[in-house]
């Protein structure tokens, strides 16, 4: 049903005035880390989490992984809202130099893996940068292999986004990724 815009004055109007005559006092609003764990595990927490710190954000990436992965289908490549701009519009570029074939990241970056199977996060040190950067030690066990990666964390908007990975021994993601779409 379509409500003509000229009644929704009236109709806000009218729920002030019931909120006001009301003795039941409205729920605190509560940060986004608790309703996280009343969401199913995927997007939706992970969204929710990237609102509310960098800490609950790289908790909920992880989670969901080690959750099998479920309600983490994969967006068009270079469009994922977990990765900052910078970096999606590297993984788009690469996906698209690729012309069908298998691009260079073919994997899933959070995880170091295709597929994320008994994934434990076995620790986690979130260490703010500055007021808008943080980064992520991360130690995780998938597939009976111990991981260490560090993810680097910007907040751009009022979420957190993932802006690169660097894992031990290896050139950052972004540098991998530049090398191959130049």
């Amino acid at each position: 049903m379509r409500v003509p815009f000229s009644a929704v004055p009236f109709a806000l109007a009218a729920l002030a005035g019931l909120a006001a005559c009301s003795d039941h006092q409205p729920e605190q609003i509560r940060p986004a880390a608790e309703l996280v764990a009343a969401l199913p595990p995927g997007r939706p927490a992970i969204y929710a989490a990237a609102l509310d710190g960098p800490e609950p954000f790289v908790r909920a990436l992880y989670a969901v992984h080690a959750a099998g992965g479920g309600g983490l289908e994969p967006l068009p490549a270079g469009r994922d809202p977990i990765y900052g701009r910078t970096l999606n519009a590297m993984i788009g570029a690469d996906f698209r130099k690729a012309n069908g074939e298998v691009p260079f990241l073919n994997y899933d970056p959070i995880c170091a893996c295709q597929d994320s199977d008994g994934l434990v996060l076995d620790s986690l040190v979130v260490t703010e940068t500055g007021a808008a950067t943080a980064e992520a030690a991360v130690v995780f066990t998938n597939l009976g292999e111990t991981h260490r990666q560090t993810l680097k964390l910007l907040k751009e908007g009022q979420s957190w986004r993932v802006v690169d990975v660097l894992v031990p021994g290896e050139s950052p993601l972004t540098e991998q990724l530049l090398k191959v779409i130049e």
